[in-house]
């Protein structure tokens, strides 16, 4: 047993040694939870060295947290979370981290997880307000501005979850609809307003003051939504007047490149959270490009997923995507490590994130986070 935990101890190395460089211990910014053997890379202008890996909070809930306090002990840093997952239970569970650690020893996110799908039910209750050639019209132009983005290319979708077609489309649909109805949409109210109660929420919820960031949209379709909704930056101001909040960023499964683009070219976000692996990354890889060189730190998720069937880090489908990662990483390690460990040879991303929802899956991933060589 021994010999074969050496062994895969060795494979893990060797796998991880052609992962980009981590950032220098006298690197100056902001360190948190510095711990020796876990390694740190700066996200972008927010001058936040984080974890390789970060905790995503989707399954962390009240009765599913205690892993998390393993985790941070390895030296993860970085704390994921959103309303929408487990339906506010995250948040919840992060509570009960927050008051057992301290609060500055770790960096921090949550999101506004009503933006989009508000937005489309906006527009789509002004849709069906209206004559059926109308709607026609409106749904040939919401098509071909998906075509002219490639949204829904089978490689760039990916299909990470089953609603993620409708949102897609629901979205384009609210874009291409607002240029002559958009004066019907009470903007403050279902914009500004949305972000400032949820975010109140939010905080009530996790049981502190502040998070370090704030993403917004959480789930963006397109660029379209960080370029044309003023709303976003008043509110976030606003919160980080008071406070709340320290850094505005972004998160999105779908157009990826387009949204990292568009975060780029508002001055405005500090960080993006987007989907990013070995299936999309030709789609993605020239906007990456772009919002590094301006200084936006980018988190890539949807990491392991198109390798995986669910969360199961031992189930792999389907298999021409299971070979493409099987030939770009060699070794034994799982599918999904070598997803990660691919991912972590770019040195454009700040890190990578893992819906590590229990013990057995964080002590299979952030091993992968060890220093270089």
């Amino acid at each position: 047993m021994r010999h074969r935990r050496e062994f895969l101890q060795m494979a893990v190395a060797a796998a991880v040694a052609s992962k980009a460089d981590a950032a220098p211990e006298s690197a100056k910014g902001e360190w948190r939870n510095k711990q020796p053997g876990m390694a740190y890379r700066k996200l972008g202008r927010t001058g936040f060295f984080i974890s390789e890996f970060v905790m995503g909070g989707n399954q962390i809930s009240p009765t599913n947290h205690e892993h998390v306090y393993w985790a941070l002990d390895q030296g993860l840093n970085y704390l994921d979370t959103a309303p929408a997952y487990g339906n506010l239970m995250s948040e919840r569970g992060y509570a009960h981290v927050l008051k057992a650690r301290k609060r500055d020893s770790f960096f921090l996110n949550t999101k506004i997880s009503l933006w989009d799908g508000n937005r489309s039910a906006v527009y789509r209750q002004i849709f069906m307000s209206l004559a059926e050639s109308e709607q026609k019209k409106l749904k040939a132009a919401a098509q071909e501005e998906i075509e002219r983005r490639r949204s829904l290319e089978p490689d760039y979708l990916v299909n990470y979850f089953p609603a993620q077609r409708a949102e897609v489309e629901n979205s384009t649909l609210a874009t291409v609809m607002e240029k002559k109805y958009g004066r019907q949409v009470d903007r403050d109210k279902n914009y500004k307003q949305l972000i400032l109660k949820s975010m109140d929420e939010s905080l009530q919820r996790l049981g502190t003051d502040h998070t370090d960031l704030l993403m917004c949209p959480h789930g963006a379709s397109s660029g379209y939504e960080l370029l044309n909704y003023p709303e976003i930056f008043d509110a976030f101001e606003v919160l980080r007047k008071a406070g709340k909040v320290r850094f505005l960023g972004v998160s999105a499964h779908s157009d990826p490149g387009g949204v990292l683009e568009a975060a780029a070219a508002t001055g405005k976000y500090s960080a993006a959270m987007v989907a990013y692996n070995i299936v999309n990354h030709g789609y993605v890889d020239g906007a990456l490009a772009k919002a590094h060189a301006a200084g936006l730190g980018v988190i890539a998720m949807k990491v392991a997923r198109p390798v995986h069937n669910g969360r199961n880090n031992g189930t792999v489908d389907p298999p021409e995507r299971v070979a493409k990662i099987q030939a770009a990483v060699s070794g034994p390690l799982k599918v999904p490590q070598k997803a990660y460990v691919w991912a972590l040879r770019n040195a454009k991303l700040s890190a990578v994130i893992s819906e590590m929802g229990t013990a057995a899956i964080a002590k299979d991933n952030l091993p992968l986070a060890g220093r270089k060589g």
